[in-house]
C-alpha cells in the first residue's frame, strides 16, 4: 500500500535497491539570489579589468613590491567570488532517506545558498556558504532518539549520533516534518 503524503507535499517516495526512498527537496533559494549572482557577475568583470590592468604592469617590467602583493590578494578575491557565484547558482540536491532496516541511510544532499542580511551569527553564515553533502547511517540504537522537537521557529526533526544531532526534513514545511517523523515511528518501532 503506497503511503497518502500531506496534500502538496514535495516529498518524493521510490525504489532503490529494493528499499524505499524518501527524497526531500529543498526549496530553490529565492529570486534574490539571481540579483546577487547578477551583481558578482558585474563585479567579476571590473575584478578582471583590475586584474589585466595590473598583469600587464607585471609583464612590462613597471611593478613593485605593492603591486605583486596586491595582486596576490587580488587573486584570492577573485576565486572567493567564483566560488561565491558558483555556490549561488547552483542548484540544490534533494535530502534523501533510505529505509534500508534495521539501519536508516541518511543523505544530507546540498541546500541552496540563502541570502541573508542579518544571518543568526557568522558561524552559520560560513557553514551555508561551504555546505558540504555528508552521508550518515543510522543504527536501531540511534533511530531510537527520532523525535520531533517543538521551537520558537517551528518543529525539528531529529536524529542524535553520540554527540551529534542531525537535523532532517529542513526543506519541507512543519505539516510534512510531522509526516515524516509518523512515517519513520511506524516503519522502524
Amino acid at each position: 500500500m503506497k503511503p497518502v503524503l500531506p496534500e502538496d507535499s514535495k516529498i518524493q517516495i521510490s525504489h532503490h535497491n529494493g528499499y524505499e526512498l524518501l527524497t526531500i527537496p529543498y526549496a530553490s533559494g529565492g529570486i534574490g539570489k539571481y540579483f546577487v549572482g547578477l551583481f558578482m557577475i558585474f563585479w567579476l568583470g571590473a575584478w578582471f579589468t583590475g586584474f589585466t590592468s595590473v598583469l600587464e604592469q607585471l609583464i612590462s617590467g613597471k611593478s613593485n613590491t605593492f603591486i605583486i602583493t596586491w595582486l596576490g590578494g587580488w587573486i584570492l578575491s577573485g576565486l572567493f567570488a567564483f566560488y561565491f557565484l558558483y555556490r549561488i547558482l547552483k542548484k540544490p540536491i534533494p535530502e534523501m532517506l533510505l529505509l534500508n532496516r534495521p539501519n536508516l541511510a541518511y543523505d544530507t544532499g546540498v541546500p541552496p545558498f540563502q541570502i541573508t542580511f542579518y544571518p543568526k551569527n557568522q558561524k552559520e553564515f560560513w557553514k551555508t556558504l561551504f555546505a558540504k553533502r555528508k552521508k550518515h547511517e543510522f543504527t536501531p540504537e540511534q533511530i531510537k532518539t527520532l523525535k520531533l522537537r517543538e521551537s520558537d521557529s517551528g518543529n525539528r526533526l531529529t536524529i542524535d549520533s553520540g554527540a551529534k544531532r542531525h537535523e532532517i526534513g529542513n526543506g519541507v514545511s512543519e505539516i510534512e516534518r510531522e509526516w515524516l517523523y509518523d512515517y519513520l515511528n511506524k516503519n522502524y518501532t
